[in-house]
């Protein structure tokens, strides 16, 4: 018999957080008198974790994907997906073109050696690229100074024949905080305003919140990025998913494998981190940190056991996790357990009791556990 611990995909979880997205991007739009924004759905890392083929199929309704790994991309269009694919982070080598160009994929192009391989491309298409600006994140993107020499470039090389499109992004650092966007949009708008081209700014955090700058006209079209929503979780911290009426998209479920029975001033686990004021019943649940479960998360984590929720106790091991059977005196050997997801906490909930977020946690679920897709 396999180990008893399994994560399950949702593809209408997927499709519904993207309708709820959309949704919210049309509400928008209405409001404005615009055009709303078309969606790059963001399935990078292997959908957050969630799988490749089950993002392109819950995904179906997204005008376009993006991603950062060729693998990937080549393993969209192998799904079926015959929409645009983005790469992010662009090409890194000029033998990368020959799969940009054989997949038609679209790039990110943020450095000036990725217009020198495309000006000595052979390519059978032209490649459309959205060319990124460093509004003040400082990660990927030509300074507000190089960029319209960028852009020139860019242009020339559309006249040429060699590009396609050539749009315009920039990533924002603080979309989930009090700082929000208003800085480094101010800087994007001063470089980019007189450039035609698309434009595309939100992740998931502005997708949410600041839905309002990427409202379309009949002049200017708008692609947002969302990412971590799609997957029923927040990119906030004083806000969680289900406000935003998402679903969680994975689930993590294990069950009890063995129960103690301790006394007052026992301890539990590596570290005798938990030590007991009383007599307790402990569960130990088949899911550890080579699982993906994170290591630090620490005791009062919120677990759920047949239904019941209830905490961990101590450190979280290698293969296992103890849980406190205190509020669920049925449970024995065999009990389900649910870690994160539709049946119990949110994985946000999880990430911020070990000092984490809930991406880290999605992307971290081990090839050793069996994922299962529910339609």
């Amino acid at each position: 018999m396999p180990r008893p611990i399994s994560a399950t995909v949702s593809v209408s979880a997927l499709a519904h957080n993207l309708a709820t997205v959309r949704r919210h991007l049309d509400q928008t739009a209405a409001a404005a008198a615009g055009l709303p924004p078309s969606i790059w759905a963001v399935i990078k890392a292997n959908a957050y974790g969630h799988g490749i083929e089950q993002a392109v199929a819950g995904f179906s309704k997204a005008q376009g994907l993006a991603m950062l790994d060729l693998e990937e991309a080549v393993r969209c269009r192998e799904a079926g997906w015959g929409g645009p694919i983005l790469l992010l982070e662009g090409f890194f080598n000029p033998s990368d073109l020959d799969i940009v160009d054989r997949y038609h994929l679209s790039s990110t192009v943020h450095h000036r050696d990725q217009l020198d391989m495309l000006a000595r491309a052979r390519l059978s298409r032209r490649v459309d690229i959205m060319l990124k600006l460093n509004s003040g994140m400082n990660r990927l993107g030509f300074s507000p100074a190089a960029y319209p020499a960028a852009y020139e470039r860019a242009a020339l090389l559309q006249q040429q024949g060699t590009l396609g499109s050539v749009g315009k992004m920039t990533h924002f650092a603080c979309a989930d905080g009090p700082q929000g966007v208003n800085e480094q949009l101010s800087v994007f708008n001063s470089v980019t305003h007189k450039l035609p081209g698309a434009i595309s700014v939100c992740n998931s955090a502005a997708a949410l919140r600041f839905a309002d700058i990427a409202v379309g006209s009949e002049s200017q079209t708008h692609w947002v990025r969302p990412g971590i929503c799609l997957y029923g979780a927040s990119p906030f911290a004083d806000a969680d998913a289900s406000s935003f009426g998402l679903k969680p998209a994975m689930s993590l479920s294990s069950e009890i494998i063995a129960v103690q029975e301790i006394k007052a001033g026992d301890s539990v686990g590596y570290g005798a981190l938990f030590r007991a004021e009383r007599a307790m019943r402990l569960g130990i649940v088949a899911c550890g940190y080579a699982d993906g479960y994170p290591r630090h998360a620490t005791t009062g984590t919120p677990v759920v056991v047949a239904g019941i929720r209830t905490q961990l106790l101590g450190r979280v091991s290698m293969d296992m996790l103890v849980v406190d059977l205190g509020p669920v005196p049925s449970a024995g050997v065999g009990s389900p357990v649910s870690l994160w997801g539709e049946d119990g906490p949110s994985v946000d909930e999880v990430a911020s009791a070990a000092g984490t977020i809930g991406y880290e946690l999605l992307c971290a679920l081990a090839p050793r556990v069996p994922v299962t897709r529910d339609a």
